[in-house]
């Protein structure tokens, strides 16, 4: 589907992103149809296997150090019960995450991931456990504000929130990190994820909202008319804002300025102004680790969403996203399907924090060790039949 246009603002941290370089690909298909096996045989392995490649420009592929950052981050529009669960769930369930016993735990353990657990702006003051704080400290403030009356945060806060995402990644790539997932924990971070699915990709609100933490259909409505509210007082400030500017410029100058954009809003403004603290710093961690050349491996519906926006601003970040999960929350295929997004698994999970990347992270080691351990016709002194 067509997004609505934006205009791209000049923000704080600007990323150099550029497509992946295709001069390789020949060679690695060689390699991948030379191993012993008919041509095509291992599907999806064979295309993950040629992505990973050309993410890091190499045929041998690495997926050292695994890295998986859990981000946390209240929302003010909770305020307006668009979630079944109170906004206290988020500071307990990252205190819950710090002992090892939330979902994000066992599945890191399982697959060997390093777990980071980071308060980007839980409503919430974390206490130092045996002279250590086991959950890093990157509080932008306490929950952003509600996005019903105002945006979500200022543009400092934005910056704040983005440079934060730039950083940690920086921090896991330090310590030799080739592969990093992203997962959160913010109670109604479906709602701005929804805004953000209806904004840019121009799909009907309805479409894009669902129960997230489990509302029934009074609920489900509910939080429809909030969200309603919300995108239209947006688009009247939007507007007021344009007529504002235009009267500052020649007639010649507001037609071209007019022609520019749908919203009359800049891609910056749409995400802070809906989002939370913890989904621009997935954000931010996104598009540095696509600078870096690292894979991402992106999640659900709400880092779906944050892919989403990272893509607008920078388009050619989406080369190195594997999308792993497509979850059961309403709107999430077609928000893949707008993405253009060919997801690795549907398990039915909608709990966030990552884990259906890190439920999918054994498929992607399968494509490495594919082009990296089998053996090829000629060294098998197979007769090639193709």
């Amino acid at each position: 589907m067509k997004s609505e246009e934006f205009a791209t603002a000049q923000k704080m941290k600007e990323f150099n992103i550029q497509s992946i370089d295709k001069a390789l690909q020949a060679s690695i298909q060689e390699k991948i149809d030379n191993l012993n096996k008919p041509k095509g045989s291992l599907g999806r392995l064979e295309e993950l296997a040629l992505q990973i490649c050309l993410i890091q420009q190499t045929l041998e592929p690495s997926l050292a150090h695994p890295c998986h950052l859990l981000l946390g981050g209240d929302h003010g529009i909770e305020r307006e019960g668009v979630s079944v669960s109170p906004r206290e769930v988020t500071w307990q369930q990252m205190l819950n995450f710090t002992r090892g016993g939330g979902g994000v735990n066992m599945f890191c353990r399982q697959h060997g991931f390093k777990l980071r657990i980071v308060d980007v702006g839980v409503d919430h003051d974390f206490q130092i456990e045996n002279g250590k704080l086991k959950i890093e400290n990157y509080k932008v403030t306490r929950g952003t504000k509600n996005f019903l009356y105002e945006a979500a945060m200022t543009e400092e806060e934005y910056d704040r929130a983005i440079q934060i995402g730039s950083d940690l990644v920086d921090n896991c790539i330090a310590e030799g990190c080739r592969v990093l997932s992203i997962g959160e924990m913010g109670i109604a971070n479906t709602s701005p994820s929804s805004i953000w699915m209806h904004l840019f990709c121009n799909i009907p609100l309805a479409e894009c909202i669902g129960a997230g933490a489990g509302l029934n259909n009074e609920g489900i409505l509910h939080k429809y008319e909030v969200l309603s509210k919300a995108v239209e007082n947006f688009r009247v400030k939007s507007e007021e804002l344009r007529v504002k500017n235009n009267s500052n410029h020649s007639e010649s100058e507001t037609n071209v300025n007019s022609s520019l954009f749908t919203l009359h809003s800049s891609l910056d403004e749409v995400i802070r102004s809906f989002g939370g603290f913890e989904m621009v710093a997935a954000i931010g961690a996104m598009l540095r680790a696509a600078e870096q050349h690292l894979i991402i491996l992106v999640d659900g519906f709400i880092m779906t969403a944050c892919a989403l926006a990272a893509t607008r601003l920078y388009p050619a970040a989406q080369d190195y996203m594997i999308f792993t999960h497509c979850g059961d929350e309403s709107g999430h295929k077609k928000m893949l399907e707008a993405m253009e997004a060919k997801p690795l698994l549907h398990l039915g999970l909608r709990l966030g924090e990552g884990t259906g990347a890190l439920c999918a992270f054994p498929i992607i080691d399968s494509a490495v060790r594919m082009v990296n351990e089998m053996n090829n016709f000629q060294n098998a002194q197979i007769t090639k039949y193709f």
